[in-house]
């Protein structure tokens, strides 16, 4: 792919008008330079947060953290990634899956505190990675983790949440409410066949709606969150929190940083073939955006972040890129994150709902891993490769832990570490084997 000359080499933040703002060619590509005119770059932006609602709010309703904060961080960190990618990179920064079991296990009797200085560190060491890669070049990167790596990694994180869709950390997720968990996976799942285009993307967060209303019909609903709703102002700072850092949650939570390496560079590799540009000098921006976004929803109270793939598909629809979208949508996250009656229904949401919603999403995940070896055609005939994968998935759905003293690693940490160790030692002892034989020869 050949690099373009774009309006940003000149004005990292304006933009070209799209067809003047009038007239668009069906079909036209919109690239991040440019934009739609207002009103319709405002409908594309809404669709944009529409797209990242689901998977954002089931993050903080997992894990605990407050709903309203992780949303405006949220969009407060979009905003950030987009100036440092200097509006060449688009993309929407959501709530990380990869942190729901570390944050999970690094919880101290339900203080968020020390969860979020284990996300400010693994914000601060993605950040660290971005300087570097941004000084060498990425190519280190794909050596690190090649894509039996990266499939291995991101499937595991799945089978390792699996339980909790069952459980929900507690005594919630499916086995609180079975009936309702039931309805709301079997109204995602008929969504995603029934709805076409933009709405069947959306299939989450409409089978979420129905489960709500079937639980609020039933008296499902917490009469407590409930009470909450109706006592919350409509507008109002998110509450914040303030983090706390120990060794044990940072070795939790640190090693997330290999996941959002992955995803970062997935990303911007996906967003450069669908615009026909080489966005690899970007890389090193894009790690370095993600990780101060992460870092500053950590130092407040909100839920780590990473590129959304969902906003990928809308960008794939519609055939929009203008990262002036992006502004509308990381504006609109931040005033939606200062309603606190916003963020109070999202809590009313109930825990058969989540459990019949995460259910798809943990499964998602997994099969999200088989799918990065699929599409780089990874050979399982190689036994490195395959074993590579058989440990690393394993260590991580069995939750292997490993504590020394105070420090404590869970099976995500463990399984991507695996994941690594396996390849690169496997690997070199197949070269040092060749290489004696060739010798011998």
């Amino acid at each position: 792919m050949t690099e373009h000359p774009t309006e940003t080499a000149t004005r990292p933040f304006g933009w070209t008008v799209h067809g003047d703002g009038r007239s668009i060619r069906p079909g036209g590509v919109v690239r991040p330079h440019e934009r739609l005119s207002w009103p319709r770059t405002l409908g594309v932006g809404v669709q944009h947060v529409v797209a990242m609602f689901g998977a954002t709010f089931t993050v903080p309703l997992i894990t605990g953290f407050p709903p309203a904060t992780t949303l405006f961080f949220s969009g407060l960190g979009t905003l950030i990634f987009l100036l440092i990618t200097r509006n060449r990179v688009p993309s929407y920064l959501g709530s990380s899956f990869a942190f729901i079991a570390p944050v999970l296990a690094a919880k101290a009797g339900g203080d968020i505190a020390p969860a979020l200085g284990g996300i400010v560190v693994a914000g601060a060491l993605l950040a660290a990675v971005g300087l570097v890669v941004q000084a060498v070049g990425s190519r280190w990167i794909d050596a690190l983790m090649p894509p039996v790596v990266t499939g291995a990694i991101v499937a595991l994180i799945g089978l390792n949440l699996a339980p909790t869709a069952w459980h929900g950390g507690g005594e919630g997720g499916v086995r609180a409410q079975p009936v309702i968990a039931v309805l709301t996976l079997a109204a995602i799942l008929l969504a995603t066949v029934v709805f076409r285009g933009f709405l069947g993307r959306l299939s989450i967060l409409l089978g979420v709606a129905v489960g709500w209303l079937v639980a609020a019909l039933t008296s499902g609903l917490d009469p407590v969150a409930t009470r909450r709703l109706a006592d919350a102002r409509w507008v109002g700072l998110p509450d914040f929190t303030a983090p706390t850092f120990s060794w044990h949650a940072i070795a939790l939570i640190a090693p997330v940083v290999l996941v959002l390496m992955a995803e970062n560079a997935g990303h911007v590799k996906a967003v450069a073939a669908m615009t026909g540009r080489n966005l690899d000098p970007e890389m090193g921006r894009a790690f370095l955006g993600d990780g101060l976004a992460t870092a500053f929803a950590g130092a407040g109270g909100g839920s780590g972040t990473t590129t959304y793939a969902e906003n990928i598909g809308v960008m794939a629809a519609t055939r929009v890129y203008s990262t002036a979208a992006y502004w509308v949508a990381g504006a609109a996250a931040v005033l939606l994150g200062l309603s606190p009656k916003f963020g109070a229904l999202i809590q009313t949401v109930p825990a058969g709902v989540l459990g019949g919603a995460t259910t798809v999403l943990y499964g998602l995940i997994a099969v999200l891993g088989a799918r990065i070896w699929i599409e780089n055609r990874v050979d399982f005939h190689d036994p490195v490769n395959l074993m590579t994968a058989a440990v690393a998935v394993i260590i991580g759905a069995a939750d292997y832990t490993l504590s020394a003293g105070d420090l404590s690693f869970n099976g995500i940490a463990l399984g991507s570490a695996a994941a690594i160790v396996v390849y690169h030692v496997m690997r070199l002892v197949v070269r040092l084997r060749e290489g004696r034989t060739a010798a011998d020869g």
